[in-house]
């Protein structure tokens, strides 16, 4: 724009007119309009060979990295999509996996409990069995002291209701009547309960 007023100034000094308070642009003049034409069209063509490749390869270039970062940003958000799922199906594995460790874990608790209780109920049943084993046992042993004693008793009380001593026979057979007449079922019958 200041060439085209520059040229125009030049013209008009050229052909010898003074500008006045800017009369000669209302005016019109052939031979102003000439040489702005010829001022504008040098323009043009310098412009043309000079600034004109220049600006239309700034905006290729600035075309081009735009459409790179468009290009770019798409990738972006293509690989930020597939991350996306793939986080997503990692993360409902991850819970599945959880789920089963939860789930075989719980199995595993309750078959140890299960065991423990099986195992606590057997050896109860095996300490009640040993128990009884041993009343049983003290009491056939009680029975054959209480056997022992009866007879040691009923043969003293014999020898001291008859004043002399009883032979092995006779023992034996005194022993055998004393025992024949208690009654020892009674007796097992009172220890069980």
């Amino acid at each position: 724009m200041a060439f085209t007023t520059i040229t125009s100034t030049l013209v008009l000094a050229a052909e010898g007119a003074e500008p006045e308070g800017g009369n000669f642009l209302v005016t019109p003049n052939v031979g102003l309009m000439l040489w702005t034409l010829l001022a504008f069209g040098i323009t043009l063509v310098i412009l043309k060979k000079l600034a004109f490749p220049r600006i239309s390869e700034a905006l290729d270039i600035r075309q081009k990295a735009i459409e790179d970062s468009i290009s770019h940003a798409e990738q972006t958000r293509s690989e930020a999509d597939q991350l996306l799922v793939d986080y997503r199906a990692r993360l409902t594995e991850a819970r599945a996996q959880a789920d089963e460790i939860l789930t075989k874990a719980k199995q595993t608790g309750d078959a140890q409990v299960a065991e423990s209780h099986a195992k606590a109920k057997e050896e109860r049943e095996n300490q009640l069995d040993a128990a009884r084993r041993d009343i049983e046992q003290a009491t056939a042993k009680a029975k054959q002291d209480l056997r022992k004693e009866v007879a040691d008793l009923t043969v003293t009380a014999t020898e001291k209701i008859t004043r002399r001593t009883l032979t092995g026979d006779d023992q034996q057979r005194l022993v055998d009547e004393a025992l024949g007449e208690l009654d020892f079922s009674a007796l097992g019958d009172r220890n069980k309960n």
